[in-house]
């Protein structure tokens, strides 16, 4: 029997995303903006998620500097995605330097973002994206989400027909790991922080293990994982701006996840 593999993205994908960011140099709360495609147009951007709850930041503080409580506490970040090449020894020399962000800047997102999602299921945590170029934090994320309708029954049915579920995905280690529980799907098929490279090494290593692999994503930081693929699918279930390069860049473009099934299950 062919070994079949569907490799899901989260956030956007799964999950339906709610977001606030936080424009530091504008003091400006932001809701309506889609952060890969915010870094995709200022080339000098990098997204850096946080390694932690960020909850704990409410008992500090609030002008404590983000860089001091990340250092101190050695906090780990990772890099999820960039237009540019960076290493991540730049972006800790940044994140040292860095004396603006501070915890307020972050905490004072979490009573909009209970507002818009009051029945949160997954908590996908927060992030900073930095100005490279500038060496500072420009924004501040914080996000949640609840799931999509019908994704649990389709992740149930895909499995029931000898479908491997895989999610990789760019959000914190924390989120993909409650993530996997729910979903009844191995903890070591859940592969947290992943940039657009990453995405693309997993599913080409499951083409190299005898895997059929189907890519399921929304965003940018999957094309890479669209192109290695043997099937393609673009959901625009989150009704956000599709950034046009992958407008036209996959097998196929849905607005609801259930319609996965139909083309898997000829």
């Amino acid at each position: 029997m062919e070994k079949k593999a569907v490799v899901f993205d989260n956030s956007g994908t799964l999950i339906e995303r709610y977001r606030v960011i936080k424009d530091i140099k504008r003091n400006k709360l932001i809701t309506n903006i889609d952060s890969l495609n915010l870094i995709d147009k200022y080339p000098s951007l990098a997204l850096i998620i946080l390694q932690f709850d960020s909850i704990k930041l409410l008992n500090i503080p609030e002008d404590y500097l983000i860089s001091e409580y990340i250092i101190k506490n050695n906090i780990d970040f990772d890099l999820s995605f960039s237009t540019i090449s960076i290493s991540t020894e730049k972006i800790k020399k940044i994140i040292e330097k860095e004396k603006k962000a501070t915890a307020k800047d972050i905490t004072e997102s979490f009573s909009v973002l209970k507002e818009m999602i009051p029945d949160c299921q997954i908590c996908n945590g927060s992030a900073l994206i930095i100005d490279v170029e500038k060496e500072e934090i420009a924004y501040t994320i914080t996000s949640a989400g609840r799931f999509f309708p019908n994704v649990e029954d389709t992740i149930k049915k895909l499995k029931e027909n000898n479908f491997e579920i895989f999610i990789a995905s760019g959000d914190r280690s924390g989120a993909i790991k409650k993530l996997t529980e729910i979903l009844k799907i191995p903890n070591k098929n859940g592969f947290p922080t992943a940039s657009t490279k990453r995405k693309g090494e997993i599913v080409k290593n499951l083409k190299n293990e005898g895997y059929e692999v189907t890519m399921v994503g929304d965003g940018l930081n999957d094309l890479i994982a669209f192109e290695n693929s043997d099937i393609s699918i673009l959901t625009l279930e989150q009704k956000e701006e599709v950034s046009p390069k992958i407008i036209g860049k996959t097998d196929y473009t849905i607005e609801k996840f259930s319609e996965i099934i139909p083309i898997l299950l000829k």
